[in-house]
């Protein structure tokens, strides 16, 4: 059985190498996806072409939800993006966020790092920054971000649960998230399951919603919130290597399935006030502001 780190080093591989590969090529080849398929190309993924802030050159066709667009980003807020990939995600946040808000985009490949700070470089946006490293260990200190968002990539990582404990630590007090995830609802056939698992799970796989939901609840989160479902449809000459013609029928139609969820949740506790200094009299009286004891009042 492949450990955690096994799990690992072969999601970095392959996203090494997707790094370098054109959105179409990564879209038929991502995710366990098999080349007798005609329908690949569009089975997760959400078309972000017309969401505003959207960098063709960072799309590489690897999400399956948007959840920029239900993240509740602000003017100034400080977002972090798990799994930053080349960084279409982040700069849709950079748009909402503007110039005076933060993000950074975590993720640990190397390949993919230089190529988000390529693009980052290109649209000229200094406020967007790109941190190598593990989301189970993030590069950022507590209570960073107003807003995390993630697509398509907590079902890479061998454990979630810990990610989770992470976005918690690294949001401030009242912060939420909104993440886009790949899931499992009831039991797959068994002929299907260990390949769809590796299909939706690109690898370390997915797991079952309620298991998923219950991870973030034990974590302290509150106001959890599904925003999005998406039914995941395997392509039929895929069930067709696996199920016969009424077993395909009876999957298709029942509630068993993959889907595309996107998950909102917040951080318990009051926002972090920002304390002014107190101005002294000559200040206040600079301002054209009444002092007190100065007997304007």
């Amino acid at each position: 059985m492949s450990t955690d780190i096994d799990l690992k080093n072969i999601v970095k591989a392959k996203y090494s190498e997707i790094a370098h590969q054109d959105k179409a090529d990564n879209a038929a080849s991502c995710c366990g996806a098999t080349p007798t398929s005609n329908k690949v190309y569009n089975i997760m993924m959400d078309d972000y072409s017309e969401i505003a802030g959207y960098t063709a050159d960072a799309d590489l066709g690897l999400g399956c939800g948007l959840p920029t667009a239900f993240a509740k980003i602000q003017a100034g807020d400080t977002v972090i993006d798990l799994g930053s990939g080349a960084g279409n995600d982040c700069f849709v946040a950079r748009h909402e966020t503007g110039p005076e808000g933060k993000v950074i985009g975590i993720d640990f490949t190397e390949a993919m790092i230089k190529k988000a700070r390529l693009n980052a470089d290109n649209l000229g946006y200094n406020n967007v920054e790109f941190r190598e490293g593990d989301i189970e260990n993030m590069p950022v200190g507590d209570n960073v971000a107003d807003v995390v968002v993630s697509n398509c990539v907590l079902n890479l990582v061998p454990n979630k649960a810990a990610v989770i404990a992470e976005i918690f630590r690294v949001l401030k007090p009242s912060g939420h998230f909104s993440i886009s995830d790949i899931v499992l609802v009831g039991e797959l056939p068994e002929a299907l399951r260990s390949d769809a698992e590796m299909y939706a799970g690109c690898v370390a796989g997915a797991i079952q919603q309620n298991e998923y939901l219950r991870f973030i609840e034990a974590a302290g989160f509150t106001n959890i919130q599904l925003q999005k479902s998406k039914s995941i449809t395997l392509p039929d000459d895929i069930l067709a290597n696996y199920l016969d013609e009424k077993a395909v029928a009876a999957f298709k139609q029942g509630e068993t399935g993959i889907f595309s969820i996107t998950v909102y949740a917040e951080k318990p506790g009051d926002k972090i006030k920002i304390n002014k200094p107190k101005m002294t009299i000559a200040q206040l009286q600079a301002n054209n502001c009444c002092a007190p004891d100065s007997g304007c009042c």
